[in-house]
């Protein structure tokens, strides 16, 4: 079983995606737990991601079309709130 901790912002450090079939258990921080499915996370890890790119004028890549300078391609921290399990 895998542990997230929530920070007190609300999210939970996230790189990669977790194996479907896997558990995953977050500690909110007022104390409450709630268990989500690899899955579910993965959702929620693409849609946030997705939300990311589309900010920062990204393609569905993570590439800029625009002139050539470092860019924050990739997001490590996605919000969770209890019920997101579901």
């Amino acid at each position: 079983m895998i542990n997230l901790q929530q920070d007190s912002e609300g999210f939970v450090r996230m790189k990669r995606h977790f194996p479907a079939s896997a558990a995953v258990t977050v500690t909110f921080s007022d104390g409450s737990q709630e268990v989500f499915s690899g899955g579910r996370l993965n959702e929620i890890y693409d849609n946030a991601l997705a939300v990311f790119r589309a900010q920062n004028q990204l393609d569905a890549k993570g590439f800029s079309r625009g002139p050539q300078k470092k860019v924050q391609t990739s997001i490590e921290f996605v919000a969770v709130r209890p019920g997101m399990g579901q």
